[in-house]
C-alpha cells in the first residue's frame, strides 16, 4: 500500500513541477514580449525560479519514494 502512495506522491510532483514551470516560462516569454530590453533580467530570473521549482520537485519525489 505505502509503495502506491508513493507513486501517487511522485506524480504529483512530477505534475506540479511540470505546470510551474510552464507557469514561469509563459509568464516569462509575456513580460519579454511586452519589454524586449529587459529580456536578459527576465530571462536570468525565469531560469533560476525553474531551478528552485526542478529543485523542490526533486526533494518530493525523494521523500516520497524513501519514506516508503
Amino acid at each position: 500500500m505505502t509503495g502506491t502512495l508513493a507513486a501517487i506522491g511522485a506524480g504529483l510532483a512530477v505534475i506540479g513541477a511540470g505546470y510551474g514551470i510552464g507557469t514561469v516560462g509563459g509568464k516569462a516569454m509575456e513580460a519579454i514580449s511586452r519589454q524586449p530590453e529587459a529580456s536578459g533580467d527576465i530571462r536570468s530570473g525565469m531560469i533560476l525560479m525553474a531551478a528552485f521549482i526542478e529543485g523542490a520537485a526533486l526533494i518530493a519525489i525523494l521523500l516520497s519514494i524513501f519514506i516508503q
